[in-house]
């Protein structure tokens, strides 16, 4: 899927430049360029390309291996190409010695340059489906990870990498599916608690008498089926992160325990006598805005103010347009992996399809949007038609229109019933289409007594 490599080309002679950049445009890939290292540093610092072409001899105050050792301080994993006119063997011993790949001489040919591209991005993505499987298997997410071109995002980025190895607890805020729980992976993987463990917990899908036992624990005998003692959450996470999701949900007893561990470090498990002292730090999400839910008396200002001492907040997809062309190739390219199909990119109609809609689930729905084209598509290219299910139902079923004789809680369980038929009664698939969490569609599914089919 040669689409999502990106290469920046860094020559001061226009004429190489220029033409390297359209030898690599004509084989699909995407290039910028840089007349100068400097400039191709601050492209790098925005950017995180596949190949750095670099030449060597450049004017300006900063060569071509000066560059590319700045290039290696942002992107540790950067392929970068050196380009010389005066090839000697110290050179290419003092290039490969500093980072570089490969180095070509000038004048460069268009087919050895197609085939060492080529063999370049062919380790790449074996490296990058290798790291993905690992990923996966171990959960790990770090800052590095996380795809935008946002200058928004990029700032968010910058703060995670920034805050990673703090103590500090984080609260993470935005609408659901905008990736919150990967933000807190990151904080987590990329700091110093990284080889400690990371706990989540989903605050909203439990009740308030199971939350407290899952948080805190348990003694043998506390109540009717605790015949052991059992560690909770807090216990499990001890020396690493514990992520709280969905915190603007839990009841005002759990909010004061909590509280009281984000004070003291210490708890009592249910039914205990005995203080539990724990070194964990806390991450907590919410989609739900706390700062007015303390105004309302729903949450306490004082936990608010412990929890909101690093603050990140994620925009909604619908922001950050730029983004979506930039994920939906990077889930096409894990997805098409690990679904086993073969599918190569997205054609244009299919991007304008994706660009059209406002994505209310955000990135979730994004993914999952992918996911059901990728299943369903016949062709190596996703096209627009793949993405079908997206268009409006005025697009899809002519005549039909919003009833407008029905209350609007007649409307929402119809637009909600139809959805989960839509996406073959899969609850989690319905709540980011939906722009809802699961757990609010569970209490809706049952307020309007809609079956799953």
């Amino acid at each position: 899927m040669r689409a999502t490599w990106r290469i920046l080309v860094i020559d001061d002679e226009a004429v190489m430049r220029e033409s390297l950049a359209a030898w690599l445009r004509e084989d699909g890939y995407e290039v910028d360029t840089a007349p100068s290292g400097r400039e191709g540093i601050d492209k790098a610092r925005a950017t995180d390309y596949a190949i750095y072409f670099v030449d060597l001899k450049m004017p300006g105050g900063i060569d071509g291996i000066e560059t590319m050792m700045e290039v290696k301080k942002l992107r540790p994993d950067a392929s970068i190409v050196i380009i010389t006119a005066y090839a000697t063997v110290d050179t290419a011993i003092t290039a490969m010695k500093e980072g570089a790949l490969e180095y070509i001489v000038k004048p460069c040919n268009p087919q050895e340059i197609s085939l060492l591209v080529t063999r370049i991005i062919k380790v790449r993505k074996l490296q990058r489906e290798n790291e993905i499987l690992r990923r996966r298997l171990s959960g790990r997410w770090h800052f590095h990870d996380l795809i935008s071109k946002s200058p928004r995002m990029q700032e968010i980025f910058g703060l995670v990498k920034d805050v990673a190895s703090l103590r500090s607890t984080v609260l993470i805020t935005g609408e659901s599916g905008t990736g919150k729980e990967l933000i807190a992976r990151a904080l987590h993987f990329s700091g110093e608690r990284a080889e400690k463990p990371f706990v989540g917990v989903s605050c909203a899908a439990l009740t308030e008498s199971l939350l407290e036992s899952e948080l805190f624990g348990y003694e043998k005998g506390a109540f009717t089926g605790a015949a052991e003692r059992r560690k909770g959450k807090f216990e499990q996470a001890a020396g690493g992160t514990i992520f709280l999701d969905e915190i603007g949900d839990i009841s005002p007893k759990v909010q004061v325990d909590l509280l009281r561990v984000l004070q003291e470090r210490r708890f009592f498990r249910v039914g205990g006598s005995e203080e539990v002292s724990v070194d964990v730090r806390v991450v907590a999400a919410t989609h739900v805005d706390l700062a007015e839910a303390v105004k309302e008396s729903r949450f306490r200002d004082d936990l608010y103010y412990r929890l909101n001492v690093v603050a990140i907040h994620l925009p909604p997809l619908r922001e950050r347009p730029e983004d979506i062309p930039l994920l939906a190739r990077s889930f096409l390219e894990r997805l098409s992996h690990e679904l086993g199909k073969e599918a190569e990119d997205l054609s244009e109609g299919a991007l304008k399809a994706l660009l059209a809609h406002r994505w209310p689930g955000n990135v979730r729905e994004l993914e999952n949007a992918v996911e059901r084209a990728l299943v369903t598509a016949k062709g190596r290219i996703l096209t627009e038609d793949d993405f079908a299910f997206l268009r409006p139902v005025s697009e899809v079923a002519p005549g039909w229109s919003v009833p407008t004789h029905l209350p609007l809680s007649d409307v929402e369980k119809t637009v909600i019933a139809a959805t989960l038929r839509r996406n073959d009664g899969n609850v989690k698939e319905t709540a980011a289409v939906l722009g809802i969490d699961r757990s609010t569609l569970y209490d809706k599914l049952k307020k309007y007594g809609i079956e799953r089919p």
